[in-house]
């Protein structure tokens, strides 16, 4: 099976198996009111992975599905750097499957852009904003559960390159992202603005979102397709 095939037929598995456990949400079966996204925008629904690791089976699928995906539309990645919290369990099942070392970047408390990164950065001191190890060219990879509008995945890939030059260390590349859910909201272009490259097995609107409409109602298909079509027509 060519590999293009077997994404989507891993992308459909793993995005019904996420909704009927209840990680994929809608305002019309699990909350009424709806969730307001840390962007600050309103969303009919929320995706909410840090459950992941209660599934140890999807967990692995998804850790064989990335991996795959990373070998597959990558060049030479040789380590994976999980993204808080999410993003933690999905970097170690990618090197459990497929032996590629992971580390994962620490949570910054309060800091949302790049801007507050770079002002706040002194304040760190000696602690570690990435665990795990490096070596001279190292090409990594920041892995996450999904991507919105990027801007985290943007920190992210700043903690990485100011603790690969705080380690003395030479010739590392990080200008590739992955995540299991796009949402299609901004973040591929946004990547494209930085030079990095976004990779996703599940572009949730032109993709997952489909895959799914046999598994919710038809009001709920409906809401979800025309929020994602136009999310300034349902903002309060």
């Amino acid at each position: 099976m060519s590999w293009k095939l077997e994404k989507e037929k891993l992308g459909k598995e793993i995005i019904c198996s996420l909704y009927e456990r209840g990680m994929i949400k809608t305002w019309y079966r699990d909350k009424p009111e709806g969730w307001v996204l840390i962007s600050g925008i309103w969303s009919p629904f929320y995706i909410q992975l840090r459950p992941l690791s209660s599934y140890p089976k999807l967990l692995k699928k998804i850790g064989y599905a990335m991996g795959k995906m990373i070998k597959e539309e990558t060049k030479g990645v040789s380590k994976v750097v999980g993204v808080a919290m999410a993003g933690l369990p999905i970097a170690t099942a990618i090197a459990l499957c497929h032996e590629i070392p992971s580390a994962f970047a620490r949570k910054l408390e309060g800091t949302k852009t790049l801007q507050g990164f770079r002002a706040s950065i002194g304040k760190y001191g000696e602690h570690t904003l990435v665990e795990g190890d490096f070596k001279n060219g190292d090409k990594i990879i920041v892995v996450d559960d999904l991507v919105t509008k990027f801007d985290s995945k943007l920190i992210v890939i700043e903690q990485v390159k100011y603790e690969v030059e705080s380690r003395g260390l030479s010739n590392v590349i990080c200008r590739d992202v992955g995540v299991l859910i796009d949402r299609e909201q901004g973040a591929c272009q946004r990547a494209k603005e930085y030079g990095i490259s976004l990779y996703s097995l599940i572009p949730f609107e032109t993709k997952g979102l489909p895959w799914l409409k046999e598994k919710m109602s038809s009001q709920e298909y409906q809401v979800i397709t025309e929020y994602l079509g136009n999310p300034n027509k349902y903002q309060r």
